[in-house]
């Protein structure tokens, strides 16, 4: 499996409008790519602008193809101006 990360830092004042998309994109992501198997938002408990992501992919080649997907490529547009700064990871998860 392939697991990607990202942590946004949001521009106060920003996230009514920025959250909104973001859970619109994940549960897109959910529906349309059946290779999304997790795509989970969190916000930090201690920093209401800071939003992670934790995804699952079946393979990085899934990953990519989520890149190209017109509800993700909507959402990186809209939200760009939002966003501080994203950090993105990626994992391949070992499974026991």
């Amino acid at each position: 499996m392939f697991v990607v990360t990202v942590d946004f830092h949001i521009h106060p004042g920003q996230m009514e409008s920025f959250m909104p998309s973001m859970l619109a994109n994940a549960q897109a992501s959910l529906d349309l790519e059946e290779n999304c198997l997790q795509f989970d938002v969190c916000i930090a408990a201690n920093d209401a602008n800071h939003v992670f992501l934790y995804e699952i992919y079946r393979t990085k080649e899934d990953f990519d193809a989520h890149l190209k997907m017109p509800h993700f490529l909507d959402f990186n547009t809209r939200t760009a101006p939002q966003i501080i700064s994203k950090m993105v990871h990626t994992f391949n998860r070992i499974d026991s």
